[in-house]
């Protein structure tokens, strides 16, 4: 008998203990090239986080103070450096 477990990535609010939803607010740099009416994109930078939220109370969390392994997941998964 073979038993599947879920991993799941652990992240609490300390103010207010919401464990789901997290509001993470990201700068991303777009280099624009104009010519004559046209506006075209010619270099995109990947995301960086700027602040994480909470999702419920608004309490901002420090992703210096976040595990390493739920830093690393949450950049992989916004695609973000």
């Amino acid at each position: 008998m073979t038993t599947k477990e879920e991993t799941r990535v652990a992240l609490t609010c300390p103010s207010c203990g919401n464990d789901q939803n997290f509001l993470v607010k990201t700068v991303q740099m777009h280099v624009v090239h104009l010519e004559d009416s046209r506006v075209e994109v010619t270099e995109e930078g990947r995301p960086q986080v700027f602040e994480v939220l909470c999702d419920e109370c608004e309490n901002a969390l420090a992703l210096d103070d976040m595990d390493e392994g739920i830093r690393k997941e949450l950049l992989l998964t916004i695609g973000a450096r």
